[in-house]
């Protein structure tokens, strides 16, 4: 990604080398590996809804450990499909969003983003919460990648996009609850926000790590 500079990936590389020796992690030793397999399946006794919360349900499941027969609990949050959206416009400025969140109970600066509606597709849904939440509209949409929230206990897909050459339409057009500030920033400054702690959104920060992979690829 622009404004990550070549000697600051090598001083990260460093440290991280530096770390992993004060860690004294060790590789396994060929034996090891030889008779190492994936982890088992557990096996679904019982699974039962909750709650319905109305953006997400919560089921419990009873499961069997594969090691030793046991049953335990297990909640699971089911969500439908998430999408997030990098829109940057033509002088490579990027289109975010400061919002208010209950869950930390402070404004976050975020992209774009929300949820997959039934009967749209991922692309058909980054379009139109770009345009709902920021009031901007692309030249072109493209799939970045996809990423699991949290697979301990949600089972939806995130995909991420990046959107081309935004140019401004009209207002946002705020659904239910939400309201948004439009902030343009420029992309190379989008590292040391992150790095500042100033962008804190782990899915923001996948987004921002998806796009470095896709502009460091061949």
């Amino acid at each position: 990604m622009s404004g990550i500079k070549r000697s600051e990936q090598t001083c990260v590389s460093a440290t991280a080398e530096e770390n992993n020796a004060d860690f004294a992690i060790t590789a396994a030793s060929p034996s090891e590996t030889s008779k190492a397999t994936a982890p088992a399946a557990w096996t679904l006794q019982i699974s039962e809804q909750l709650a319905d919360c109305r953006v997400f349900q919560v089921r419990r499941d009873v499961s069997r450990n594969p090691r030793d027969g046991s049953a335990h609990d297990f909640y699971v949050i089911e969500a439908p499909g998430w999408v997030n959206v990098i829109p940057l416009t033509s002088d490579g400025r990027v289109v975010l969003i400061e919002q208010y969140r209950h869950g930390t109970q402070e404004v976050s600066l975020e992209i774009p983003g929300g949820m997959i509606d039934a009967g749209e597709s991922p692309a058909e849904a980054a379009a139109r919460e770009l345009l709902e939440e920021t009031g901007y509209a692309a030249r072109e949409v493209v799939h970045l990648g996809q990423t699991r929230p949290n697979p301990a206990i949600q089972d939806n897909w995130i995909h991420t996009f990046l959107a081309r050459d935004v140019v401004y339409r009209h207002e946002p057009e705020f659904d239910g609850t939400e309201q948004t500030i439009v902030r343009l920033v420029p992309l190379a400054e989008i590292p040391a926000l992150i790095a500042g702690g100033t962008i804190t959104h782990a899915l923001v920060v996948v987004a921002f790590h998806w796009l470095a992979i896709q502009t460091a690829m061949p």
